[in-house]
């Protein structure tokens, strides 16, 4: 648990930016970012070591911001 919560502090603010630049909402990018992160720790062990780390948070980001986009949409 330690070594995830050095990666969410090394690597929250790229996958914020990136959110953010997705949605162009600080407050929906932020939602969607910790959400990513959680997701990323429950998955954690299906992390391939030949992805870099960054790529891979920020592909659960842009899924989980396209799933939250599709469900308003459905609303």
């Amino acid at each position: 648990m330690e070594d995830f919560e050095k990666i969410y502090s090394q690597y929250f603010d790229i996958v914020f930016r990136y959110v953010l630049s997705l949605c162009k909402d600080e407050t929906l990018a932020e939602e969607i970012t910790q959400e990513a992160f959680f997701k990323a720790l429950k998955k954690i062990d299906s992390f391939r070591v030949d992805c870099k780390i960054n790529i891979w948070l920020c592909q659960i980001a842009k899924n989980t911001y396209y799933s939250i986009s599709e469900n308003k949409k459905n609303m």
